[in-house]
């Protein structure tokens, strides 16, 4: 009888007893370094000609940042986010004309450089570099480098300025 007692008032006192609470998933600070490209932007060649339009959104409770790029002549679409696993971040790219891109890579102070490998059709392997940089300004500078010779040579794919919409302008 003294046993059940103890028994009962075990089970008890653990149905009682607070949880310990659990963390928020995503919710350590390295998630949150990419949120200055979240936004509305409109897309500039870095000599000033327009490129298109970004709109980056925190998406899946904060686990991620999805961009919808709708450029000249072509559209994609990116999800980004932070893998605690291997401390670093990736974009999985789809774009209209069929280009698949995963990439990934870290910050270093306020640029992301994320790198990738693209498989063409005929079989071509072409590194790929994109480095993402927080301006003073509120700008964002995206530059993306290509090498198709393993990293000998590099050619400049892009190289742009994010720059904020304003509201009226939607």
């Amino acid at each position: 009888m003294l046993v059940a007692l103890l028994l009962a008032t075990s089970i008890a006192s653990a149905a009682q007893a607070p949880a310990t609470p659990q963390p928020k998933p995503c919710s350590q600070p390295e998630y949150r370094q990419f949120d200055f490209w979240v936004g509305e932007w409109d897309v500039t060649t870095t000599d000033g000609k327009p490129a298109g339009r970004n709109r980056i959104e925190i998406v899946e409770g904060g686990c991620g940042l999805q961009e919808n790029w709708t450029g000249i002549g072509n559209t994609g679409r990116s999800i980004n986010t932070y893998w605690p696993g291997d401390r670093q971040w990736h974009q999985i790219w789809l774009g209209s004309g069929g280009l698949l891109m995963h990439l990934s890579g870290e910050f270093k102070g306020d640029t992301l450089t994320l790198e990738g490998v693209v498989h063409t059709a005929k079989g071509t392997r072409i590194l790929q570099r994109l480095a993402f940089t927080k301006r003073d300004d509120g700008t964002v500078r995206q530059f993306w480098q290509q090498s198709q010779d393993e990293g000998k040579t590099w050619q400049t794919a892009f190289d742009g300025i994010y720059k904020r919409r304003l509201k009226a302008e939607d």
